[in-house]
């Protein structure tokens, strides 16, 4: 079979994955090293819950040498896509090119049958009218923060009323962190304090921007700190990844034509992500492109020049160089690597360097950073079960530390930490780096005993 081509024919009927470069199947050689990085396996020791076995299972399907079934599928299924086998491939295999789009052509197939498990209630209400939008997010969120501040979130959780919810929106309410005040909107344009040395643009996101708004100043002050002019163009949208790794990839790309077309007319040095699961997205907007709309020139040369642009907080401001932060902030930390920031963006010293450089911060390894702490998204609502092995194998290694603040570059893998301190009854700070550099520009003391 000639590795230029897809495995299917133009006389053959289409197959799931058929859409599929089919040369990234071939990439792998077998070899099986990335077992020992992949969470599923490590837990079930199931050949067919590993990268290498859920290559070979897709590669079947697409060759028409297996069917689709509800086992094979279920081995799809539990893959949490955080890309460790990734970093651990000597080969380059592009595993998130391989399940990504085998997972949409999987969507569109059960649609045509009437039978897309993207169509539920959770999804339709959930997924994808309510997390994309920062506006309808804050305003779901006004009874829960007032329920916090009542205490009856607790009064409810002692008495068992929480049990006569269905068990996603159980889940929801039990990943909530405790609400703060995030503060008021961001402006347009935040002046660079010093010498100007970039004009750069926030991108704020759906969740991020009403859960974790807090974070979005913190991020916006360092950079000010560090002589960065930062605008917020209004226009900007969900980055799509709740839509397209649930299998939803036109709404996906139509939020990636939005965020390029409001971010180039920012005219910005750089788009800075202070979320790791936004900005792996975002990278990924022109292979998406490509998967999508192979003979869109113009579209691929759009988004190509945007993702050009994109950078991580902590990527960006080790490119810069960082203006030394002055104050003290004198704490025991564990850094705990989010999946899409170490594997899908291989970003791992910058932020530890960025931390090292905080006077008074000790930095303590930990054991096993690097594996899924089982957030990934939506699959701790989806996937309930190995969601909760992997975040107890988690949190065992971070307390082990003794630290008195985990940090971490993601909103999902601080929900999900948070939610597992407070159900083991412990009580440890959980923080963005930016938080910790902004703590330290400010000379301003932790938010802790």
């Amino acid at each position: 079979m000639p590795t230029t081509t897809t495995a299917a024919d133009s006389s053959a009927p289409a197959r799931i994955g058929g859409e599929i470069e089919y040369d990234k199947f071939l990439d792998c050689v077998h070899c099986g090293l990335c077992t020992a990085a992949c969470p599923t396996y490590l837990e079930t020791g199931d050949e067919n819950n590993g990268p290498r076995g859920r290559i070979y299972l897709m590669r079947a399907v697409v060759d028409g040498r297996l069917d689709l079934s509800p086992r094979v599928e279920r081995h799809l299924d539990l893959c949490l896509d955080c890309r460790a086998c990734e970093t651990a491939c000597p080969s380059g295999v592009q595993y998130g090119r391989l399940i990504e789009p085998f997972r949409a052509s999987q969507r569109h197939a059960d649609a045509t049958q009437g039978r897309a498990k993207n169509a539920d209630w959770f999804h339709r209400v959930i997924l994808y009218g309510l997390f994309p939008y920062a506006m309808r997010m804050r305003l779901a969120l006004l009874p829960a923060k007032l329920m916090q501040w009542l205490g009856l979130d607790q009064l409810a959780e002692r008495l068992g009323l929480l049990k006569l919810l269905p068990l996603r929106l159980r889940r929801m309410q039990r990943l909530l962190p405790k609400l703060k005040p995030g503060g008021s909107r961001l402006p347009d344009v935040l002046p660079a304090i010093g010498p100007k040395r970039a004009r750069v643009a926030l991108f704020t996101g759906c969740v991020a921007d009403a859960v974790f708004r807090h974070t979005h100043w913190a991020t916006a002050r360092v950079l000010q700190h560090n002589g960065c002019e930062v605008v917020i163009p209004r226009g900007q949208v969900c980055c799509g990844a709740i839509h397209y790794h649930s299998g939803a990839d036109a709404p996906a790309m139509q939020m990636a034509r939005t965020n390029a077309a409001v971010f180039d007319a920012a005219g910005v040095d750089a788009v800075i992500v202070n979320v790791a699961g936004c900005g792996s997205m975002l990278k990924d907007y022109a292979h998406i492109a490509h998967e999508l709309e192979p003979d869109n020139e113009q579209l691929a040369a759009k988004l190509g020049a945007f993702v050009s642009k994109v950078r991580d907080a902590s990527e960006f401001l080790a490119e810069l160089g960082l203006v030394p932060p002055p104050g003290e902030v004198k704490l025991r930390a564990v850094y705990q690597d989010a999946c899409h920031l170490v594997h899908a963006q291989k970003i791992r010293e910058q932020p530890r360097d960025l931390l090292a450089k905080i006077p008074g911060l000790t930095v303590i390894p930990m054991a096993e950073p690097e594996i899924c702490c089982g957030a990934a998204g939506s699959y701790n609502l989806t996937e309930p079960e190995m969601s909760d092995r992997l975040i107890e194998r988690k949190l065992k290694n971070l307390l082990e530390t003794n630290p008195q603040v985990i940090v971490t570059g993601n909103v999902g893998c601080s929900m999900q930490i948070q939610a597992a301190l407070r159900a083991a009854g412990r009580d440890v700070w959980v923080a963005h780096p930016m938080e910790l550099l902004d703590l330290s520009y400010r000379r301003e003391k932790p938010p802790i005993p």
